[in-house]
Formats: C-alpha cells, structure tokens, sequence
C-alpha cells in the first residue's frame, strides 16, 4: 500500500498457511507475517520477495554461527528497531480523518490499535473483527425503508426526508427496499412496513382520504429467500383486509425468478401487479381505482 501496489491478502494467507502445513512434517519454525517484519523489510530496501531468502538465509548462519555472540543483546536494541519501524505506520490524521466520519469505525479502529499495543495481535485483532461482524450484522437485520415522494415536473422518486420538497402521492404509499430480504430481517421489514401503512392511514384521515394503494420499489432488493417471500404474501394479506392494493416496481431477475416460482406472483398479486418504474406502478393504481369506483357507481344505480 505504501508503494500504491495492488496487493491480494488472500493469496499471501494461503501461501502462509501450505508453507505452515509442509512445514509441520518437519518440525518448522511458524511461518508468520506480521507487520512489523514488512515495515522493517520495506525501510530496509526490500524491493522483492527475494528479499526474504536472503534474510532466511542471514538469519539460519546467525543462528548456527553467531547466536551466542547476541546472548547478552539488550531487549531494547531489538524492540527499537521494531518500535522505529511501526511509528512510520501509525496515522494520528486517520484517526481524526475515522472519528470525523464514522465513529463506529473509530471505535473499530481505537479496539485493535489498544488490544495490539497493550494486550497481543490476536486479542486486538478479535476484537476489532468482532465488532466489524457485529456492525454487519445489524445492518442486514435493521435495513432502511424509506417513503419515496415525486419530485416536482420529472419522474424521478426520492426520499421524502433527504428531499422535502419530494411530494407524497395522494392514496398512493411509496416505499422503497434497500437490502436483500433474508430470514433474518424479514420479520423487521414486515413490522416497519405495515407500520408505514398505518402512519400513511393517519395522514390521509386527515385529509378526509383513504390510503388505496402501495408500491413497493424493489430495486434496491439483490436476493430474496423463502422466508422473505413469505413475508411479502403476509404483508399481502394484511393490506388486503384493508382493501389497499400493492405493486412491485422494478424487481430484479433473480428476485423475479423466485416470486414467479413460489407462485407470489401468479396467484397473489397477479401479473398485472408488477411494473418497470414506480411511475409505470402509480398510473396503474390510479387507472384500477377508477374502474373500481366506476363500478360501485354503476351498482349503486
């Protein structure tokens, strides 16, 4: 990275690990790559991996031939090698670059610096990682949904809280879904979009309407399993006992795949149901809302 080369971490752990491999049969030394060796490598002119043969090979001579010459070498000769070659890594404006950003992260990054520094590699580096896994996790099980609302004379749909001049459209719930739909979140994305619905319902009460219809925008979706299209026939149900309609705008082919097979599609909401845009989606709610009208108009008579 220093040297702004295109590295491939993968590649070097499994090298490490069939060199650690061979070498138990043999009783071998544990072959590692922690950093300190890089930076003191790198300031030392390394240019290649060659680099390390000849220093494997300087360091078997050394220690057939010269180890009892470095018997009484103080501890703090050798630590200061190391601790003058890991200042050069250590980035105080990162830290305050991670702070200003994103606070998780600096808090990810301050847990393995304190658990390498005061503790060992494997304790700050467990950490750090556990936390990162942690953070990950809850951003599959806690996705965003956000209402959507037209942007004045065009087509385009945005979020009304980062867009307020994006306008609702009257009986017409727009939401969109911005993450895989797994067994994991599937039970929060059915409570927040119902809770959507019944917040929209109050709104329209107090214009004197009724919510008729929601899109959903599944752009955003990349995969679906079987509990989440479970959830989206649950959410079906729900709205259907309310008489409010719903459409999918914009599903992408593996997701489409999936709700035609489970039969979502077909026997739920009807083909007729899914649309290209949320534009495509809001005419055709509208279209279906006044022939639904016009037939109780012409019952009534």
């Amino acid at each position: 990275m220093i040297k702004n080369e295109q590295i491939d971490g993968n590649k070097e752990m499994i090298a490490f690990g069939m060199m650690n491999i061979v070498g138990s049969f043999t009783s071998c030394y544990l072959t590692t790559g922690p950093f300190s060796k890089s930076a003191v490598n790198f300031d030392a002119g390394g240019k290649t991996p060659m680099s390390n043969v000849v220093m494997s090979v300087c360091i078997l001579l050394v220690l057939l031939f010269l180890a009892p010459l470095f018997k009484y070498t103080p501890l703090v000769a050798l630590s200061s090698i190391i601790v003058v070659a890991m200042i050069g890594l250590i980035k105080v404006k990162e830290f305050i670059r991670l702070y200003r950003v994103d606070k998780f992260d600096f808090c990810i990054c301050m847990v393995a610096f304190v658990g390498v520094v005061f503790f060992t590699m494997v304790i700050g580096l467990s950490a750090s990682v556990g936390l990162s896994v942690l953070r990950a996790l809850l951003y599959v099980a806690r996705p965003a949904t956000v209402k959507l609302g037209n942007i004045t004379g065009t087509e385009v749909f945005r979020d009304v809280k980062q867009y307020p001049h994006a306008k609702s459209v009257p009986n017409i719930l727009v939401l969109q879904l911005g993450s895989p739909i797994y067994f994991v979140n599937a039970g929060y994305l059915r409570e927040r979009i119902l809770r959507w619905v019944e917040d929209e319902e109050h709104i329209c009460k107090g214009h004197g309407q009724d919510l008729q219809c929601l899109v959903l925008d599944l752009g955003g979706v990349t995969s679906i399993d079987n509990t989440g299209i479970g959830m989206l026939g649950e959410v079906h149900k729900g709205l259907d006992r309310k008489g409010i309609m719903i459409a999918l705008a914009n599903p992408r082919l593996q997701v489409t795949e999936k709700l035609v097979v489970s039969g979502y599609i077909k026997d739920t909401i009807g083909e007729e149901s899914v649309f290209l845009t949320i534009t495509d989606a809001i005419a055709s709610c509208r279209y279906g809302l006044r022939r639904f009208r016009g037939k109780e108009g012409c019952s009534e008579v």
